[in-house]
């Protein structure tokens, strides 16, 4: 056999021993059976002195790709051992990293705003709708004047904004978010913006200085009311898992023309009138409209090729609906044991 025959063989003989490792450890042990100090590969590394100089250049140059070959094999088979035993893992254990490792009263949970709000976005998400998020604290143009709010307009006072010292203001809708959209994305799209919001407010049962809305809006080519009526059933339907009655009011909005006030009959009376409707039987849930096309124009927009609508739901209205909630201060009130009724 000649030299480069028996290297040859040493390689094959390698590559069955090697592929039998189980281990880091044993696929360590069998490598330096081969590439080691004193394995077979080097003992013949060594004994190439004698042989001549032609000699040593061929069987040198096949010694060396063999011993690159025989490493890379044993990468090789290191990363399938480390896969293999990963495998295994798998299938004999299971960690959630989220489970909770002791389950006692103490234990915390979703709290019920958070979960109605998954619940929207898991709807409108199936509807083709994407979900935005902006900041809390705003400029006046994206808060108002965008959204086509004049310069006198109420809601610019200070009785109903909060305004920071530099100008700015907390946010009164997410309809901010809005004109973010308008500038950023290119229609036709649809989108939902959830999030807080802040309105200097008399609180009461049904008010508070500190709230959550969901904002949408779709833009697109023939849009209409009857298009934006379907979006709101839909969205009642799947909440409430019922059918809920509702009326459409005409209402005024600066960033919608036309613009509505979408009310559900009270689920908490039935109708009846309670404080949380104002013993009125009615609630107002949702105002809504096609969008002003001076707001299209703001944001860029042809209002001669571009229509839509845009609603504005206020999330914790809903909660109240959904559950029965007599006082919308118990969500933001920090009560364990009105919260503790919600664990999921």
């Amino acid at each position: 056999m000649t030299l480069i025959e028996e290297i040859q063989s040493i390689y094959e003989e390698a590559k069955t021993t090697l592929e039998t490792s189980v281990s880091d450890e044993d696929l360590d042990t069998k490598k330096n059976l081969f590439i080691g100090k004193k394995g077979k590969l080097t003992s013949i590394l060594k004994g190439m002195a004698k042989l001549s100089v032609e000699e040593k250049k061929t069987a040198g140059k096949v010694a060396n790709e063999t011993q690159t070959k025989i490493e890379e094999f044993v990468q090789e088979k290191r990363t399938r051992i480390k896969n293999e035993f990963y495998e295994v893992k798998l299938k004999e254990e299971h960690f959630d990293l989220l489970r909770p490792t002791r389950l006692s009263e103490n234990q915390g949970s979703i709290h019920p705003v958070s979960q109605i709000q998954a619940e929207i976005e898991a709807i409108f998400t199936s509807m083709g709708f994407s979900i935005m998020d902006g900041p809390e604290v705003e400029t006046d143009n994206n808060n108002f004047e965008a959204l086509n709010f004049t310069g006198d307009h109420p809601a610019r006072d200070t009785q109903d904004t909060f305004y920071t010292t530099d100008g700015k203001l907390l946010r009164t809708h997410t309809s901010a978010i809005q004109v973010r959209a308008l500038r950023n994305l290119k229609p036709p799209f649809r989108i939902i913006a959830p999030g807080r919001v802040f309105r200097y407010e008399e609180v009461d049962a049904s008010h508070e200085t500190t709230f959550y809305q969901v904002e949408g809006m779709v833009v697109g080519k023939d849009i209409s009311i009857a298009n934006l009526i379907y979006t709101m059933e839909t969205l009642l339907s799947e909440i409430f898992k019922e059918t809920v009655k509702t009326r459409l009011r005409p209402g005024y909005f600066p960033f919608v023309e036309p613009g509505f006030e979408l009310d559900i009959q009270c689920l908490v009376c039935k109708g009846e009138g309670c404080s949380v409707c104002k013993h009125s039987g009615w609630l107002e849930l949702l105002p809504c409209g096609l969008i002003h096309p001076n707001v299209l124009e703001f944001g860029g927009l042809d209002s001669k090729e571009w229509t839509g609508f845009a609603f504005g739901l206020g999330l914790d209205r809903l909660v109240m609906m959904r559950y029965g909630i007599h006082d919308i201060r118990y969500l933001h009130s920090g009560n364990l044991r009105f919260l503790k009724q919600f664990k999921v």
